[in-house]
């Protein structure tokens, strides 16, 4: 009898334990919200689609310009001596080339711009996210696109929004 009330408060003990020992907390955010729609974010995403929208207008017209010389040049072919119209030609091809370059280099500048902004606004966000782990004890933050279902009491996608917007309110992208 006496080995059975031990085996009796023994179980008690470790079942309670367990159960308060299993209380994580575990909450998500919605990383995509979070960077689209913070200030930050916002005011990049202007910024790169205006430089991308000037970079294809400039490129636009470039290459309606190219199109009408290579019109007029193909118009001349039978006026123009061979030479001429080779010499021509090949300038025409040159300047062809230097488009596709600066076009290439064009977007890949955007491209570069875009990434830096991205990963400056995730360096000002783990900090913020770290810190608000430890303040209020979670063990775990999950992005929402991972997530089947979840109590608004979870999401931390407002919160950590407005913590963003006045630690970082601008991206300065040149």
């Amino acid at each position: 009898m006496k080995y059975f009330v031990k085996f009796i408060v023994i179980t008690f003990f470790l079942f309670f334990s367990t159960y308060a020992l299993s209380e994580d907390k575990i909450v998500f955010i919605d990383m995509k919200y979070v960077l689209n729609n913070s200030k930050a974010g916002k005011n990049g995403q202007d910024f790169l689609k205006k430089k991308l929208a000037k970079s294809q207008k400039e490129f636009t017209n470039t290459e309606k310009k190219l199109k009408k010389e290579e019109g007029d040049l193909l118009s001349k072919k039978t006026v123009l001596s061979k030479e001429e119209f080779s010499a021509k030609s090949d300038a025409l091809r040159k300047q062809v080339i230097e488009y596709q370059k600066q076009r290439k280099n064009s977007f890949k500048n955007i491209a570069k711009l875009r990434t830096e902004a991205r990963q400056t606004l995730l360096g000002k966000l783990n900090p913020i996210l770290e810190k608000y782990v430890e303040e209020n004890n979670i063990s775990a933050v999950l992005d929402k696109k991972y997530i089947i279902v979840g109590t608004s009491n979870n999401d931390i996608t407002t919160l950590i929004t407005e913590k963003l917007n006045k630690e970082l309110p601008s991206l300065n992208l040149k």
